[in-house]
């Protein structure tokens, strides 16, 4: 890669681009075909301080601009800065990519559909609001992992309290747990109307985001007993 104040010989320099000026951009290895024009759509975004010569821009070998990103899903970006369509499929991936090229107009309607919405205003605010979600959640996975040697699938226990009241019924069977050697990850209390299944979906959804096989059942050991039955889970991982 070379900066673009070295062009290819006989290509125009970054500030003499016209708007009308074909260019070539090699996007993380597929090349797409534009004008500046589009890509100077709106101004302020990664694409148009590229062409205007305002930011450090690179090129590949044969001159074409260069961008490091998903090529997969540049071309709805393309299609919205062309004509104002936008995407339907793809649509966190392309949401993604919207946000590294600061378009904020494509992210505020992207946030405005279904997918963005449930995920970053309803499912993420309220993972937010669960005290030590995601040290919670890396622990579980790193016990299950540690579990996994020379087996096909391993198991941990998660114990999740919605209320304050829930902690303090569930503490004497977590210190029985723990006196036998089960580990148990715990989760809650929190202040959100999300109930304790809702929390398990979220984080059946963030553990298999990462890649895992996994599902969750009610823990069913003989030691569980009463209302604190409903807090107890068992999280599977399946390996191979």
């Amino acid at each position: 890669m070379m900066d673009l104040a070295s062009p290819a010989p006989g290509s125009p320099r970054p500030g003499l681009l016209r708007v009308s000026t074909v260019v070539e951009l090699n996007v993380g290895g597929d090349v797409y075909v534009t004008t500046v024009g589009t890509l100077k759509k709106i101004p302020g975004t990664i694409l148009a301080n590229m062409v205007s010569g305002s930011s450090k821009v690179y090129t590949d070998r044969k001159g074409r601009f260069f961008i490091d990103r998903p090529g997969t899903y540049f071309g709805p970006i393309l299609d919205y800065l062309r004509n104002g369509q936008l995407p339907t499929a793809h649509i966190p991936e392309v949401y993604r990519e919207a946000q590294f090229y600061n378009i904020n107009p494509l992210v505020k309607l992207l946030e405005d559909t279904p997918q963005i919405f449930g995920e970053q205003v309803a499912r993420k605010q309220f993972t937010l609001r669960v005290p030590g979600y995601s040290e919670s959640l890396e622990l579980l996975v790193r016990l299950a992992r540690a579990e996994a040697v020379a087996a096909r699938s391993s198991s941990v226990v998660v114990c999740a309290v919605r209320t304050d009241e829930d902690d303090a019924r569930c503490a004497e069977l977590l210190h029985t747990l723990e006196a036998g050697k089960t580990s148990v990850v715990k989760f809650g209390p929190w202040k959100a109307p999300p109930k304790v299944q809702d929390l398990m979906d979220c984080v059946k959804m963030d553990i298999e985001a990462q890649g895992y096989k996994v599902h969750y059942d009610r823990y069913e050991e003989k030691v569980i007993w009463g209302k604190a039955s409903t807090c107890f889970f068992t999280f599977t991982f399946t390996w191979w």
